[in-house]
């Protein structure tokens, strides 16, 4: 699968929704595990700001890769941020779009104490 990289040195990043699992499959509450790792996928919901444009978008992240404090507003580094375009069809209807994905979202205060300490 294709992966363009992101460049995120220029961008003022920040949690719009805090982490929540996510789901495979919302009907039978089956959880989203990393292929590789086996580990639980989480989705954060976060505002990328650069060039004078706001865009809220949805990482995807596992749940290790997580660090601080993720409550709305927190200031975030995203990680290895890469975007993935997808498309499927579901009766009859073609969708597509770009995933995104990340290897850690940091608090950055968090960031800032681990790099103190």
């Amino acid at each position: 699968m294709r992966q363009i990289p992101v460049d995120v040195n220029a961008a003022t990043v920040m949690v719009a929704q805090p982490p929540q699992t996510k789901m495979k499959d919302k009907k039978t509450g089956l959880v989203a595990t990393d292929t590789e790792t086996g580990q639980t996928l989480m989705t954060v919901d976060v505002m990328f700001v650069a060039n004078g444009e706001a865009e809220v978008m949805t990482v995807t992240v596992v749940e290790s890769g997580i660090t601080g404090d993720l409550v709305m507003g927190t200031l975030v580094a995203l990680t290895g941020l890469v975007a993935r375009p997808w498309e499927n069809e579901f009766n009859g209807t073609k969708r597509h779009g770009i995933a995104f994905r990340a290897a850690a979202v940091t608090a950055i205060s968090a960031a800032t104490s681990n790099a103190k300490g």
